[in-house]
């Protein structure tokens, strides 16, 4: 295939970009490049508000969920030890069903229905900050016996299955870190520490705005494979070039973790292994994004031209995704996708369970989770993204069509107040309780304790915000009987509480 690649016209995109960081703030880095090597670096901002250094291509910073392919790499790379057709339960007897009966595979490619660790605990009232390490999450994640959907059905992100895989392996005497220091030989220079605290050569801190002023970064969270990694954009831009040369001992690697994977009813997603498909001007593309709390990282690679740019950054505001699809559809002369304000704004929810969705504009929020939607086809609108794909369209006064592949149809939500019937004490099984008093949930002890106003969508389901550092996260209060309810992210579906006394 003849491709022509535009290069000054991508390169001046990126630099409109990078120079949106301003020379006293955080800042970051974007790299295009090819088979033949580095075709532009363009950085602004600074590696530390300390020591005010200039971000460069070398400043080494967490990748967050751009880990996600390499792992994958490391577990196709030993098909004596482990397969995509084993179950969870095969490699880790300690998990209960209906986890136990995941897939390697569907852990890996979104379609598990295996709820994330984070946002369990979230759920749980436990803050971004405390720290938790892998043993005990494990254990954790052995108590479950709910899966958010059934495996197979739908496509949504989660990061459990990567980490209950790395777990599995390391059981095997294969370790992540390991793998990824050696892999891409000495020339690439790329590391995978277990904690947020743990000594990394050359890592910039992170950082957070607040409203007012910039915050230092931090998390708690035992980081797991599902996006540990660390590293410069040079290096990060090294090891796709690696992939894309398709030479040993990678040879055909990218092409499998690329490939499209199937539900349970045989249709395609979108999302492989790690790795998920991203369309653009009629065209697909490959990459992902990762989010670390203070970090932004996002690569996106054409495989045909053997080309593609890196995107990392020490602030939690960069829209990688954004700067990726424009640079490349500068590079290859392709149109963007409009963005569509078709649906009419309002809460939404569906007839039974914790499902909601809030349309502002364009942006729309499924769960907790934001997505932006383009025109489509038909009168739809889209994300047009694997890892959470959604195409939808107004029928009357209804919003219908797929989210995450499943059919929904959600109505406007009717406020009917919050009842009085809910006052009291709600006791987790894990020891986690919040009351409710009057119209509000009070989550959370001594300086910590706060209140957060309900919202009542209708059906027994309700909102309230919850605020943790650099994360503000909307939960669904769904009630499932007079003494039982659920509390509800979009990563995690399965967090009951019941009523005490």
């Amino acid at each position: 295939m003849s491709i022509t690649a535009h290069w000054e016209a991508a390169q001046a995109v990126a630099r409109k970009f990078a120079a949106g960081w301003g020379t006293d703030q955080p800042g970051g880095a974007v790299i295009g490049f090819d088979e033949s090597g580095i075709r532009f670096t363009e950085a602004g901002g600074v590696e530390s508000l300390s020591t005010m250094a200039p971000f460069s291509a070398d400043s080494v910073v967490r990748y967050a969920s751009v880990t996600k392919h390499a792992f994958c790499t490391m577990v196709l790379s030993h098909p004596d030890v482990i397969s995509l057709n084993d179950t969870l339960g095969a490699h880790l007897p300690e998990l209960q069903a209906p986890l136990a009966s995941v897939t390697v595979g569907r852990a890996l490619d979104m379609s598990g229905g295996l709820p994330d660790t984070r946002e369990c605990l979230s759920l749980l009232g436990l803050s971004v900050y405390t720290e938790t390490k892998a043993g005990p999450l494990l254990e954790f994640l052995a108590r479950q016996t709910r899966l958010n959907y059934a495996a197979g059905t739908e496509v949504s992100y989660s990061n459990t299955g990567y980490r209950l895989v790395e777990a599995a392996l390391e059981r095997k005497g294969l370790f992540f870190r390991d793998f990824i220091r050696s892999a891409g030989g000495q020339e690439i220079v790329l590391d995978a520490p277990d904690g947020w605290n743990d000594a990394v050569a050359g890592l910039v801190p992170g950082y957070w705005h607040d409203g007012e002023k910039w915050q230092l970064s931090a998390a708690g969270l035992h980081i797991s494979a599902s996006g540990s990694m660390t590293g410069s954009a040079k290096s990060l831009a090294d090891w796709l070039r690696l992939l894309l040369s398709d030479k040993p001992p990678f040879t055909g690697m990218l092409d499998r973790l690329a490939a499209p994977r199937p539900l349970s009813d045989g249709r395609e997603s979108g999302y492989g292994l790690g790795l998920r498909r991203t369309l653009l001007g009629g065209r697909e593309f490959t990459g992902h994004g990762g989010s670390h709390p203070g970090y932004k990282s996002y690569f996106l690679i054409d495989r045909d031209s053997k080309s593609g740019f890196i995107i990392v950054s020490n602030r939690e505001d960069t829209n990688g995704n954004k700067i990726a699809q424009e640079t490349m559809a500068a590079l290859l002369d392709l149109p963007l996708p409009l963005p569509s304000a078709l649906l009419a704004d309002g809460l939404y929810v569906t007839e039974t369970g914790p499902f909601w969705l809030e349309v502002k504009g364009s942006t729309l929020t499924w769960l907790d989770a934001d997505e932006t939607v383009y025109e489509d086809e038909g009168g739809f609108v889209s994300t047009f993204s694997a890892s959470s794909p959604l195409r939808l369209a107004m029928e009357g006064e209804a919003i219908v069509g797929e989210i995450g592949h499943a059919a929904r149809r959600l109505l406007p939500a009717v406020d009917t107040g919050v009842p009085a019937s809910l006052d009291g004490q709600w006791r987790s099984e894990e020891g986690a309780c919040f009351d409710i008093d009057g119209a509000d949930v009070v989550m959370g002890v001594g300086p910590v304790r706060h209140r957060m106003p309900l919202a009542a969508l209708g059906g027994g389901r309700f909102l309230f915000t919850l605020r943790d550092g650099p994360w503000t996260k909307r939960v669904c209060l769904h009630l499932l009987s007079d003494n039982r309810l659920e509390l509800v992210l979009s990563r995690a579906r399965m967090i009951e509480y019941r009523r005490a006394g």
